[in-house]
Parts: C-alpha cells; sequence; structure tokens
C-alpha cells in the first residue's frame, strides 16, 4: 500500500486532483477509476472524486507496477484542480498575468498551453473568467475557441459563484456589505471576518457583481485595503509576488453534469504572511477548511 500525508499544498483540493498531481502523465480517467474501485482511499475510507482533502489527510494507494509507474516527485507546472474534455480549472499563482502583456512576458495561457504539449495533450487555451494579475486562485481555462463560448455565455449570463479570501489591514468584525456603485454602476460586495491578527483581517469575500477590481476597490473604500495592494492603498510588500487576495472557491455548472464546485489550495507566501501577522496557520486552514463546506458565504 502507498500512503501520502496531505500537505498545505494540497488542503481543500479535490482528491481526483490529488491524484493526477501524483500522476500528471496517467491516462485521463484512471484516477477516477482508482477512486471508483476503492484502490484510492482516504483515511481508510472510500471517496468521491469530489471529495475534499484536508491537512494531515492520509491517502493510500493501492500498490501495483501501473501506479507506480506514473507517480512522479516532481509537481506538474500547471497546477489543475479539475479537468475534462471542454475545460480545465487552474490554480494561478500571484504576480502571474492571465495572458501576454508584454513582449515574452510569462503567463498563465503560454504557461498551459506549453503544459499540455509537454504532456501530449495539446490544446489552444481560452480564459473564460479572468483573475488580476496580482490575485491567487482557481481561474477557468477553456480547451477551445467552442467551449470558452459556451462557458463565456455563462459567466455573463449567469456569473460565477465565487468565493474569495483577503487579508486586509485593519480589524473589520462580523459581517458587512458594501453597495457604493462602480463605474457608474450598481455593485455589491459581501464580506465577512473570520480571523484577526496584528492590524490585519481574514476575509471571506464574494463579489456578487462583477465590475473590474471590485473587490479591491470595495475593501479600500471601506478603509481596509488588501494587503500589498498598492494601487489601492495597501503599500508595497515585496515579500508578495502580487497581493494577499486568493480565489478560494468556483463553482460553475457543467454541460453534463451540473454544477462543479472547485477549491484552491492557498500559495504559502499568502499563509507565512499571515503567520507573521500572528494567525496561526494550523487555526487558518481548519477555519477555511470549515468554510468550503458552507454554502451561505
Amino acid at each position: 500500500m502507498l500512503s501520502y500525508t496531505i500537505t498545505h499544498l494540497d488542503h481543500c483540493r479535490r482528491v481526483e486532483s490529488y491524484l493526477r498531481t501524483l500522476m500528471p502523465t496517467s491516462p485521463f480517467g484512471y484516477a477516477r477509476k482508482l477512486i471508483k474501485s476503492g484502490a484510492a482511499r482516504c483515511n481508510g475510507s472510500i471517496v468521491a472524486p469530489d471529495s475534499l482533502l484536508a491537512y494531515h489527510d492520509s491517502v493510500t494507494l493501492k500498490e501495483s507496477g501501473t501506479t507506480t509507474g506514473y507517480i512522479t516527485s516532481t509537481r506538474p507546472v500547471l497546477d489543475i484542480l479539475y479537468e475534462d474534455g471542454l475545460i480545465l480549472i487552474a490554480n494561478k499563482p500571484a504576480g502571474l498575468p492571465m495572458h501576454r502583456t508584454a513582449e515574452c512576458e510569462e503567463n498563465l495561457v503560454d504557461v498551459g498551453q506549453s503544459y499540455m504539449i509537454e504532456r501530449t495533450t495539446p490544446c489552444k487555451l481560452y480564459p473564460v473568467n479572468r483573475l488580476d494579475r496580482g490575485t491567487s486562485g482557481a481561474v477557468i481555462l477553456a480547451k477551445s475557441s467552442s467551449s470558452a463560448g459556451i462557458y463565456g455565455r455563462q459567466v455573463k449570463e449567469t456569473g460565477l459563484d465565487k468565493l474569495y479570501l483577503a487579508l486586509v489591514w485593519g480589524t473589520p468584525e462580523g459581517r458587512g456589505v458594501i453597495t457604493e456603485p462602480l463605474d457608474e454602476k450598481e455593485s455589491e460586495t459581501r464580506y465577512h471576518s473570520l480571523l484577526a491578527g496584528e492590524n490585519c483581517a481574514l476575509l471571506a469575500v464574494t463579489p456578487i457583481s462583477g465590475r473590474m477590481h471590485q473587490i479591491r476597490r470595495h475593501l479600500a473604500a471601506t478603509g481596509h485595503p488588501v494587503i500589498g495592494d498598492k494601487r489601492y492603498g495597501g503599500g508595497d510588500l515585496p515579500a508578495l509576488a502580487g497581493f494577499a487576495l486568493h480565489s478560494l472557491r468556483t463553482s460553475l455548472t457543467l454541460s453534463e453534469s451540473g454544477v462543479l464546485t472547485v477549491c484552491a489550495p492557498l500559495p504559502d507566501e499568502l499563509l507565512n504572511l499571515c503567520e507573521q501577522r500572528g494567525i496561526s496557520c494550523d487555526i487558518m486552514l481548519e477555519t477555511i477548511y470549515q468554510l468550503t463546506q458552507r454554502e451561505d458565504v
């Protein structure tokens, strides 16, 4: 039996995504086959492909020559949280733009397409939604222009159910709703405070509308800008590649199988910053896991 202990790198990751990260060259359906047959288990129990892993969980795999041959100690350069024949959802690092904004600049689309070629599954990738360069977390890429059109219409017509984490200056308490118009358009952002640190707080944030830089602008308007967001008053923090804003959870409706919910593990630099500001990493990870289990946020 092969055994693995889950670290913060895979906290809140789907089981299927974790197995595909362990075995990036395995056939597309191999991870799901292991899960459905009971050859892959979490804490000794049978799980579903969309079950979320937690820090310190134990994942076991029934050992075989085939499985062992696919396992690698090197994590893929593209962190894929979910993938099917039409789309993939990637965990974008902070500081990486979605697409090329300058000659020879590294960007998520080019990184993704290079990885797909390396994996011998080449395709052109099209952003379905976008994250600011400085924001980390879950973002959707379509594998064809037709898929981009299908899911792009969904985003435009019904939006995405998204939940963000923001580390902000100051200590706002409880829950709040920000309705300040942006670009002369109605806008709404809801938030509630999860944990407080030294002159900072970790917030769960839900954008109801979809204006440019909405979360960053709305939080700055309350006097609690996102840490490291120098454009909107959060200061310049060299330790951060971007700023302390992370797209944690994304839900969308798949063409054939209904609603899909995907969570993106937090980057090291955000966890380290919280620890430095007096927010315990263990408490933070537990709080985030409980948050992902709720639908009322």
